[in-house]
């Protein structure tokens, strides 16, 4: 495989079919320790998500814990712009 004057490369119709890229199809491209990755949207969220559950050692909801450390961000801001008086 060789990139034309463009840059474009052509990625042969058995590597498409095997990543599940069809026309259309979302893609990610990026690099990654000096190779191009790419893979679809899809595969990369989920690659995310099991990346992200496998080290998550919360409890409860990543969305609640969130939302508990911004209000708590927040109340602290509010304080400090009051003096510490309400």
């Amino acid at each position: 495989m060789t990139a034309n004057g463009q840059g474009r490369v052509t990625i042969p119709a058995p590597i498409r079919r095997a990543a599940g890229i069809e026309p259309g199809t979302p893609l990610a491209i990026y690099e990654e320790d000096g190779r191009v990755v790419i893979e679809t949207r899809a595969q990369l969220a989920a690659r995310i998500r099991r990346d992200v559950a496998a080290v998550w050692r919360g409890d409860g909801s990543v969305v609640d814990e969130l939302i508990s450390d911004r209000r708590a961000s927040a109340a602290a801001e509010e304080d400090e712009s009051s003096g510490g008086h309400l």
